[in-house]
């Protein structure tokens, strides 16, 4: 197991908004985290990234305990994360937002060039300013300089809101790309409901703080009560 979350409590100030949730990921798997807006998916992500201190509970990766920790120590240990407000520097080209991240890796693999073959449109547009770029141009930067960093585990928070369908179509077939190719561990938070499932192994449903579902794929698309209750679909 690659990553384990039990009894997760996170509040912000006196507002408890996780309860005792709880995720398991084997590596190269994609795991989906769906709920509604508003459920509590961007919260599990921010405190598994230690963005959002969990104040009791634990979360594992590879067997160590990293809740208290920094964000800098646990991107460190391989876990990258892609926000949902996406973060690029407007005022920095396509190519200098990705070198920033390279140079500051010490750990062989993804590259500029290599980022590039994943993505070719960041090459065609490498010397625009990232300020410059649409939505789904700025989700792709935004991905692949997370990939600069070499993660052994991806967070992925809404990485297709807002996105045009012919650019859900894109992310997806990259995404997917990286689970068949790369053997990339993935966990995605969204509401995209077929998006996710496209895409993911098992799937965990959230709802105000709590976990209500855990199942394979397959068991979540035959569950219309639980689609209903929770998903709206």
């Amino acid at each position: 197991m690659i990553l384990e979350v039990n009894n997760l409590h996170t509040y912000y100030d006196t507002s408890h908004v996780l309860f005792g949730i709880y995720l398991a990921i084997e590596n190269g798997e994609v795991v989906c985290l769906l709920g509604r807006n508003g459920a509590g998916k961007t919260t599990a992500i921010r405190s598994i990234m230690g963005l959002v201190p969990p104040q009791s509970g634990s979360v594992k990766f590879k067997g160590e305990e990293l809740r208290g920790k920094p964000p800098y120590f646990i991107a460190q240990r391989g876990i990258g994360y892609v926000p949902d407000y996406r973060g690029i520097f407007p005022d920095l080209t396509v190519k200098e937002n990705l070198l920033l991240v390279e140079r500051g890796n010490k750990r062989e693999g993804w590259t500029v060039e290599r980022v590039y073959g994943l993505f070719p449109d960041l090459e065609r547009l490498s010397n625009l300013m990232g300020g410059a770029l649409s939505g789904g141009q700025q989700q792709m930067l935004t991905i692949s300089r997370t990939l600069m960093t070499n993660p052994h585990l991806l967070l992925l928070d809404e990485p297709v809101e807002g996105l045009a369908p012919l650019l859900v179509k894109l992310l997806g077939e990259r995404l997917k790309h990286l689970k068949e190719k790369e053997h990339l561990t993935i966990l995605l938070s969204e509401q995209n409901v077929r998006f996710a499932t496209e895409l993911s192994d098992r799937a965990y449903v959230i709802e105000k703080g709590v976990i209500q579902y855990h199942g394979s794929i397959n068991e979540l698309r035959a569950d219309e009560d639980v689609k209903r209750r929770y998903l709206a679909v």
